[in-house]
């Protein structure tokens, strides 16, 4: 567990020093964004897209970017790591150096509102009007974009993060009868897994163990109470809370090694190696798609899903956006980025291989099959939930909060320590 701990302190030391990387994780060329190839202009397209499905979704919205954009090119400044904390931080310094990309990855909701009332984002209210864009965008997601009326960026997609992949034969082996649905119940097979000699829980980097909490605070509490925690004057010591931290902590127990990100969890689920992960459904896209872009494995047989126990019937949701920041050396490319990253045909291209599920309302529903089936239905019909870890609910600093009492807590198992910790950092950061 001594990973967890140090991992806060040298983040950003390491963040530093980073060479950005392209879809399979290894070094960036070194050709310079805006060389240009051949008389064609570069687009910089930052993003945290590098890992299998992932960086095959954006590798099929590149492909209709550049057909429809010839004297384009796209220069991927991608930077590996689940959940964009490491590309988050890099951005931050190109950003404070007025060396802003063309375009960069966020997720939509208080995340952006940092950089939004930092100044580093352009109006895109008149693209949305000229794409007609509030007319197939739910409203809920363009109000989580909005800013005093103004938008400053587009959905690609909406993701889950509250679903609990598992091994059907894991589970059988252990004597588990299917999904556990309440808390009670997971505690309950997470022990006969353990029994069995198998990991229980599947875990990767230190991020993971935040969005395994976020899941746990829902399960827990339940829609309404969680959403409340993001509210003025909230109350992070209330005995629900306790409780939730209680079983957070009682969850983690059962957690195996720590893995390097999550795919390499994901992995040891999919392999028989675990029997639970918690991670949202951009791992479907790494479980189903072929072995060249994710492990080839066969849903119902070697990997099945639920809700996280507790939170059935709610939808624990984040959004995947592009921005146009200001001073971005190619606005016009960054543009014609955003056109295609909003259209219809490039959200079916992307999103049935990221694991995701299109931000717009027209898409083709017949792409969107077994998993993505389920999400289609339930994002239409569930209570809905912001995600803690993946921007929604809380800004940058508040989530760095989270994350450094989360990493302590890993090493001390002091509940009544994070939970203290929890409610000075909404004491804080809360808006």
């Amino acid at each position: 567990m001594r990973r967890w701990l140090v991992a806060a302190s040298i983040t950003m030391v390491s963040v530093l020093g980073l060479t950005a990387c392209g879809g399979g994780g290894g070094e960036q060329t070194a050709q310079s964004p805006d060389a240009g190839s051949g008389g064609k202009q570069q687009v910089e397209v930052f993003s945290w897209w590098t890992g299998p499905g992932e960086a095959d979704g954006l590798a099929a919205m590149r492909k209709i970017f550049e057909e429809k954009n010839p004297t384009y090119t796209f220069f991927d400044a991608a930077v590996a790591g689940g959940s964009g904390d490491k590309a988050k931080a890099l951005l931050q310094s190109k950003l404070q150096a007025g060396t802003p990309p063309d375009t960069f990855q966020g997720h939509a909701g208080a995340e952006l509102q940092g950089y939004i009332k930092a100044g580093n984002l352009e109006d895109l209210t008149a693209l949305y009007d000229e794409l007609k864009l509030k007319e197939v965008f739910p409203e809920q997601l363009v109000e989580q974009i909005s800013v005093d009326g103004k938008i400053y960026s587009v959905p690609v997609n909406i993701h889950r993060s509250n679903v609990l992949w598992f091994n059907p034969g894991v589970l059988k082996e252990a004597g588990v009868a299917g999904a556990p649905k309440t808390i009670e119940e997971f505690l309950a097979a997470l022990e006969k897994v353990k029994a069995k000699g198998k990991i229980p829980l599947s875990i990767g980097a230190e991020w993971t163990a935040t969005h395994v909490l976020e899941n746990v605070l829902l399960g827990s509490m339940g829609a309404d109470a969680y959403n409340a925690l993001f509210k003025p004057g909230a109350d992070w010591n209330s005995p629900q809370v306790t409780t939730a931290l209680q079983n957070f902590a009682k969850i983690m127990e059962y957690a195996g090694d720590p893995q390097d990100d999550w795919q390499p969890a994901a992995k040891q689920v999919a392999d028989g190696d675990a029997a639970f992960n918690i991670m949202g459904d951009w791992a479907y896209g790494y479980f189903h798609n072929p072995p060249e872009g994710g492990l080839g494995k066969k849903s119902k047989t070697d990997f099945d899903w639920a809700p996280v126990p507790g939170t059935e019937g709610t939808y624990m949701w984040l959004s995947d956006s592009f921005t146009l920041p200001k001073g971005a050396k190619n606005r016009e490319g960054a543009e014609a980025w955003l056109k295609v990253a909003a259209s219809k045909e490039g959200q079916d291209a992307f999103n049935p291989l990221k694991g995701s599920i299109p931000a717009r309302k027209d898409a083709d529903e017949s792409l969107y099959t077994d998993y993505l089936a389920d999400a289609l239905k339930d994002w239409s019909s569930n209570k809905l939930a912001g995600s803690i870890q993946h921007g929604v609910a809380v800004n940058q600093p508040w989530l760095a909060a989270i994350n450094e009492q989360v990493g302590l807590f890993l090493g001390t198992k002091d509940v009544k320590a994070l939970q203290q910790g929890l409610a000075d950092a909404a004491t804080a950061n809360a808006q």
